[in-house]
């Protein structure tokens, strides 16, 4: 078997890179929703609203948008290994001081950092994606680490519930940061580019530098300046994927438990029992949305552009009609299955994995964090309306928007973007 098929080929350096990837994937969504976990436990404790609530969840959404373009910029600057350093050991120092927080101020406080910091994982994560595969490969790695997402989600449910429940919920932050400073030990260690890593073969460092496809670095001799990417159509239809569906995302980190325990009546202990099955199934969506297109590209001689954007018709059909029968009358078990099956969908349609498909590496980190700054704006904005909407109304309205939102960016992806699995050239 050729290495291209061997996905699991425990000599295959670039697969331990992405195990790492998914790792901080797993534990920046860990950190960050240890909040969203323990949010009605603290309102109790310290006598909050929902509009609190939302009001602390919309900092932490503003200074992730306001840093995240600029940290794209300095990972691509200062090199992956050292980014991805410096920004995952300060979300998880900031992570621990939530424990030592007791007001809306404080809250709010530890929240703002904790967005600046955590704003590098999805730029740096992108990168070093593209810098250790090749394009077929593309869309299974930077599924795979934005599977760490669902997969630290997933976790935190009975993990953040196990040590709030039991030893109270400001350790629980303690315990959730801490573990990023383990797995930065690994990082420092073993991170390294294909040209320079001491334990890759010659045949996998050929494999990942000399694609067929993988010509990017011969395409641009000069950095790419930001008005050559703003100019470009294909980088609005980037956007355009991450304005209309990065609110979605926000809200199904950020919302699903509260959700689970204000519509669906589920107490804490029950949240930690059941509520991880949604977010495995948004891991494994996000994973399926690299391993199908490669299974029509392989078998069928399919190109990346049919096979990546099948995948995602198909997922865009299955939102609407999950979020119609979640509020059909269904029973609290249904309504699980039908959120599971909204967030495996999710995963499926990879809106962060387009940029990859279409840009040259030297520039993801940038074009990521741009993407990351304007879909966070309109999830600033989407955070208030969802805390005043739920607050006044009900979770209708959001599961409509959420029923539109990718079919709407779909189709900006096919008028804007156009043909994915061809890398545009900066030079002409």
């Amino acid at each position: 078997m050729s290495m291209r098929y061997n996905l699991f080929d425990n000599k295959s350096v670039r697969w331990k890179i992405a195990f790492l990837l998914c790792l901080v994937s797993g534990l920046n969504c860990l950190d960050r929703n240890a909040f969203a976990i323990l949010a009605t436990t603290i309102q109790e404790d310290l006598n909050w609203s929902d509009a609190d609530y939302a009001n602390i969840t919309a900092v932490f959404v503003f200074s992730y948008t306001l840093m995240y373009a600029l940290s794209g910029r300095i990972i691509d600057k200062i090199g992956t290994k050292k980014g991805f350093a410096i920004f995952a050991g300060g979300w998880s120092l900031v992570s621990m001081m939530h424990a030592f927080a007791g007001s809306i101020i404080q809250f709010s406080i530890v929240r703002f950092f904790l967005g600046i910091t955590e704003s590098g994982n999805f730029p740096g994560g992108v990168k070093a994606s593209t810098e250790w595969f090749p394009l077929k490969e593309r869309a299974l790695a930077i599924g795979i680490f934005n599977a760490g997402t669902a997969i630290g989600a997933a976790l935190a449910v009975p993990i953040v519930s196990f040590l709030a429940i039991y030893f109270g919920w400001r350790a629980a932050f303690l315990a959730t940061g801490l573990l990023g400073f383990i797995w930065l030990f690994f990082w420092i260690r073993y991170y390294h580019l294909p040209k320079d890593h001491p334990k890759i073969t010659e045949e996998e460092r050929s494999y990942i530098l000399q694609d067929e496809n993988i010509k990017e670095d011969k395409q641009i001799e000069t950095p790419v300046k930001l008005k050559q990417l703003l100019s470009k159509k294909e980088t609005w239809g980037c956007f355009s994927a991450r304005i209309f569906i990065d609110p979605v995302t926000y809200f199904l980190l950020f919302w699903i438990p509260k959700y689970l325990q204000d519509v669906q009546g589920l107490s804490l202990s029950e949240l930690g029992v059941t509520a991880w099955l949604p977010y495995t199934a948004m891991g494994i969506g996000t994973i399926l949305g690299g391993i199908l297109p490669r299974h029509l590209i392989n078998s069928y001689d399919w190109s990346l552009n049919k096979a990546r954007k099948m995948v995602m018709v198909i997922a865009s059909l299955i939102i609407p009609t999950l979020c119609f029968l979640l509020f059909s009358g269904v029973n609290t078990i249904a309504a699980i299955a039908c959120i599971s099956g909204i967030m495996l969908a999710h995963g499926l349609w990879a809106n962060i994995t387009i940029p990859s498909e279409i840009y040259p590496k030297s520039v993801q980190a940038t074009i990521t964090g741009l993407g990351g700054t304007l879909g966070g704006i309109t999830s600033v904005v989407s955070q208030k309306m969802i805390g005043a909407t739920i607050g006044t109304h009900s979770y209708l309205p959001v599961f409509i928007y959420i029923g539109i939102a990718y079919l709407v960016s779909l189709i900006c992806v096919q008028v804007l973007v156009g043909k994915l699995g061809v890398i545009r050239n900066f030079n002409k």
